[in-house]
């Protein structure tokens, strides 16, 4: 704002300062006249609800920089910025700067008090709904831990090095305007990175002259910065008039400052740690609902790590869709939020299992989830993994089908499993981190799904993957059988697939005979002899729906393979 500008404050868009959330601001609520350190508040009369200034209704009023005023739910704060590192008046008479073991000996002569201010700040963070308001409760509890304290203000450096000042509060209003020493913050926040005390004068002292520098108000500041990561160079600033004259090595001032210094030192310290939790919480919320809890114990609390960044590495991917969703939302065209809370736990499912078997989920992709084993840890046992969630979502939604009244009842599923290499790793920022993995062996494990309607099963898997299962999962947890010789839509190389079989001790399911013939078949079929392919299918429970698709292609050409056949079947669509 420059001075001479009048705005309007209110929820019209056409407002200057237009505030839309908050129903209990007016069209045109308040006028701003913007003065040369001031802003001149007045409230306009067809404005409904008061205007509160420091707790009280008011019409009219002046604000000065780092003050606030509050309508409705919202909190509006004037902040100015000053830099002063040049003033040749802000050359302190004494200069401290603090090392953590020089304040482990200085006592306190109101411990109860500071202790009891203390036990409330945790709370203070983490109620505070944003920075604004952090500010604000932080300077509130300091003025009233820091009894000596006359003023107290957070202070921060921008990029030019010039300090501003997002929040500051008198302990009386009236003394007026607020302007901490700039040399004095930049010492403290960039160079020595400890706490800072400056002390000028007692006000016996102070010359008396117009002039003098807006520090000289104040006998004494002292700046203590808090290391926040990457959210900047910032610290808090308190400053306060002498007693008695400061005597550096001891004497009443000297030790009280020193306590209010390492009492403020305090405040920053578990404001650094609770907003680093904050940050370790919001991280590990972001992750939680990709990484199972293993892979997050793994990882530790420094989730920023190279082990989550992009690179190549051999995965298995499985990608898990609902069949039938168009159909699904036809349907449900009236109730579409029912529909898509029932789609939600569908996905709840899968991702579930993914998680329960050490995979790492990806972002849903309409109604289909996808996981993916092998990062951010290489794990031989990565197939076998992403094998075991895949029947247990299979189980999973059989179970349901057997309970007419479940809300999923009607929900089928196919999976497409694939090994191979890829390129998988978070992407995002500190404090939003999402992970992806892209590469061919995605693609195919899309595809594979797609083939689960053609082939009327639930699971298929890619050759990689079925020759690992094939040596290394105990047959007690699954099995496999050979399907066919597929050149899926859209891929140049042909796949040869299998089906990921539940164990045979599960009821409906082939024994291994059944298994052992069905995969005789196959071989037939992909040799060409199609009569004995055919003879053998037909040895298979009429109740399996794998052998209906070879069945059909065999019938198609009355038992005999094309002259140009090669083995493989080929799609022309999805």
């Amino acid at each position: 704002m420059e001075p001479g500008q009048e705005l309007v404050l209110g929820r019209a868009s056409t407002a200057d300062i237009s505030v839309p959330w908050d129903d209990r601001i007016s069209r045109r609520h308040a006028r701003l006249q913007v003065q040369s350190k001031q802003v001149h508040v007045s409230k306009i009369e067809e404005a409904e609800n008061e205007i509160f200034l420091s707790g009280s209704g008011q019409t009219e009023f002046q604000l000065e920089p780092g003050n606030s005023f509050v309508i409705g739910s919202t909190t509006f704060q004037l902040v100015d910025s000053v830099s002063s590192f040049t003033s040749p008046r802000e050359s302190p008479l004494e200069e401290v700067t603090f090392k953590p073991h020089e304040l482990l000996k200085v006592k306190y002569r109101d411990a109860d008090q500071r202790i009891d201010v203390l036990a409330h700040l945790p709370e203070l963070i983490l109620d505070a709904r944003n920075d604004a308001d952090l500010f604000h409760r932080l300077v509130t509890m300091l003025l009233s831990g820091v009894k000596h304290a006359d003023a107290v203000a957070v202070v921060r450096l921008n990029e030019d090095d010039r300090v501003e000042v997002p929040f500051w509060e008198r302990r009386r209003q009236a003394q007026g305007g607020f302007h901490p020493s700039g040399r004095l913050v930049k010492e403290a926040v960039k160079k020595s990175g400890r706490s800072v005390l400056h002390v000028w004068a007692t006000r016996e002292e102070k010359p008396e002259q117009d002039d003098y520098t807006a520090v000289a108000e104040f006998d004494w500041a002292f700046c203590t910065p808090i290391e926040d990561g990457p959210a900047g160079k910032w610290g808090l600033y308190v400053a306060g008039e002498l007693d008695h004259p400061y005597q550096a090595g001891g004497g009443r001032s000297g030790l009280d400052l020193q306590a209010d210094v390492k009492f403020t030192e305090l405040v920053a310290a578990i404001v650094k740690s609770v907003r680093r939790l904050n940050q370790l919480e919001r991280q590990q919320a972001g992750l939680r609902q990709f990484f199972a809890p293993p892979i997050l114990s793994a990882l530790g609390d420094n989730l920023n790590t190279e082990i989550l960044e992009p690179r190549e590495c051999d995965v298995t991917v499985l990608f898990c869709d609902l069949r039938g969703f168009s159909q699904h939302a036809e349907d449900s065209s009236g109730d579409l939020i029912g529909l898509l809370g029932r789609v939600s736990q569908a996905l709840g499912i899968m991702t579930a299992h993914i998680l329960d078997f050490g995979g790492v989920t990806g972002d849903f992709q309409g109604d289909a989830a996808l996981g993916f084993w092998g990062w951010p840890f290489s794990s031989d046992m990565a197939p076998l993994d992403a094998c075991r969630a895949a029947l247990a979502i299979r189980q999973a939604f059989e179970q349901i089908r057997q309970q007419p009244e479940h809300p999923l009842s009607d929900f089928r599923m196919g999976i497409g499993i694939a090994h191979g290499r890829a390129v998988a790793g978070k992407i995002g920022t500190s404090d939003q981190v999402k992970v992806t993995v892209f590469g061919p062996v995605v693609n195919l494990a899309s595809r594979l799904e797609g083939l689960t309607k053609h082939l009327r099963v639930p699971v298929v898997l890619d050759e990689a993957t079925a020759q690992i299962v094939r040596s290394k999962l105990d047959r007690r947890e699954g099995r496999v059988r050979k399907l066919a010789q597929i050149l899926p839509y859209g891929m140049e190389k042909s796949v040869l697939v299998s089906e990921l079989l539940p164990p045979e001790s599960q009821a409906e399911t082939l024994t291994e005979e059944e298994v052992a013939c069905y995969e005789r078949a196959v071989d037939c079929f992909i040799t060409g002899d199609w009569e004995e392919a055919f003879r053998l299918l037909h040895a298979i429970p009429a109740s399996d729906r794998a052998q209906d698709f070879l069945s059909l292609q065999i019938a198609r050409s009355n038992r005999v393979a094309p002259a140009d056949w090669d083995g493989t079947i080929r799609f022309d669509s999805k």
